[in-house]
């Protein structure tokens, strides 16, 4: 704070109340009561503005720690809570889910150049041109509720396929491709001109998991982040089983970044 500026009534009320000792100042009291008068006025108009720029000082030193104090309670605050995350359970994710997501669409882009869709936009030619994708993950290889495309498909295509024969169901073991599909997807993002598409029948559970997986493993996200932010762009589902593989998975990720 800038130092303030007296007037010349204030230095002049300083030079004669510091001119003169006690007795002195008697005196020219009892000789012009109305000077005396005059100076112990501007003397206590002085020390009211010394104080109230002492209690401004004050409130203002008071405010400052305040605000660190504040600051370094969010971030502890911030830092148990990452330090005291337990993976939630099934009805848990579940809740996260149904809460607050997108109207669904065949094809919603979830991660900057990865898309999830469904069989329709895996089988649409010109939308996979429109959108520039030049790799395709197939979370539903076969022929009994799946999509029967394969490499040969897109043979006139400059697309590279990987598939997985994986079934729609809870006791289906999705998790033996958590981390070769989650390689694949890395290894496809490592070009930025490349674009994939992650499908299966409705777009909405095995490829969802798969892609779940992948922000697990490659982005260190908890499953309760990957499901927070995929549910953002696309309306997704994958089936109870599949939530509790996904469970297993962010535990088994936990576990070896703590150790």
């Amino acid at each position: 704070m800038a130092a303030k500026v007296r007037g010349p009534c204030h230095i002049t009320a300083l030079k004669i109340s510091s001119a003169f000792d006690a007795p002195s100042q008697r005196r020219l009291h009892n000789l012009h009561p109305e000077l005396t008068l005059a100076v112990f006025c501007l003397e206590a108009s002085w020390q009211r503005d010394e104080n109230k720029e002492a209690m401004v000082r004050k409130m203002a030193s008071h405010k400052s720690k305040s605000r660190s104090k504040i600051n370094v309670t969010k971030a502890a605050e911030e830092s148990s809570t990452a330090d005291d995350y337990v993976t939630p359970g099934g009805y848990e994710l579940e809740k996260i889910l149904n809460r607050g997501s997108v109207a669904y669409t065949h094809v919603n882009e979830v991660w900057p150049n990865v898309y999830i869709g469904d069989e329709q936009t895996a089988k649409d030619k010109l939308t996979l041109k429109r959108l520039g994708i030049t790799h395709i993950l197939n979370a539903a290889e076969g022929t009994w509720n799946n999509v029967d495309t394969g490499p040969g498909y897109y043979r006139d295509m400059d697309i590279v396929y990987y598939g997985v024969v994986a079934e729609d169901v809870p006791a289906f073991d999705l998790s033996q491709y958590f981390f070769s599909a989650a390689k694949f997807i890395q290894e496809t993002l490592g070009k930025p001109q490349n674009k994939l598409l992650v499908h299966c029948v409705m777009g909405r559970s095995r490829s969802a998991t798969l892609f779940l997986a992948y922000l697990m493993i490659y982005e260190k996200m908890t499953v309760v982040d990957a499901i927070e932010h995929v549910k953002k762009c696309r309306r997704i589902i994958p089936n109870w089983g599949f939530l509790k593989q996904l469970r297993e998975l962010d535990q088994q990720l936990l576990e070896g970044r703590e150790g």
